[in-house]
């Protein structure tokens, strides 16, 4: 199975959560606007990305012939519901320089938590079950 456009969409996802992180520490409040646009823009990606693994990735290991990759494709997929609703309300809530500029510290700590719960989970995926899916 080709999976080099899931790939691809990570390294997009995670560059903007380091464009995010990087934009954060040089300040909120000067950056407000470019943060929200920069969120916006990478939840565009991330419900892409989500819906294409529902739809294909996820039924394709369920139709395939190896029972491990079957069994790791639907824990995957369950784990991924809460951080899913977790980024969610995430972008919801900061897609706007506004909001981002009235609780800057509530903005931080959303971040840190939300953002990194995205990037641990796209590692994870990275490292332990997107080379099985190569190598199967």
């Amino acid at each position: 199975m080709n999976i080099d456009k899931f790939k691809h969409q990570h390294t997009d996802i995670l560059h903007s959560i380091a464009t995010l992180r990087d934009l954060t520490h040089a300040g909120v409040v000067p950056n407000a606007a470019e943060i929200a646009r920069r969120i916006v823009a990478m939840s565009g990606t991330i419900k892409l990305h989500l819906a294409v693994e529902d739809q294909a990735l996820y039924p394709a290991l369920q139709r395939g012939d190896n029972p491990e990759l079957a069994r790791m494709g639907q824990q995957y997929q369950t784990d991924m519901g809460p951080i899913a609703q977790a980024y969610e309300a995430f972008a919801r809530r900061w897609n706007r320089a506004d909001s981002v500029l009235h609780d800057e510290q509530a903005f931080r700590d959303d971040a840190n938590r939300v953002l990194r719960m995205v990037h641990e989970r796209m590692q994870r995926e990275n490292r332990d079950f997107y080379p099985r899916i190569e190598a199967a």
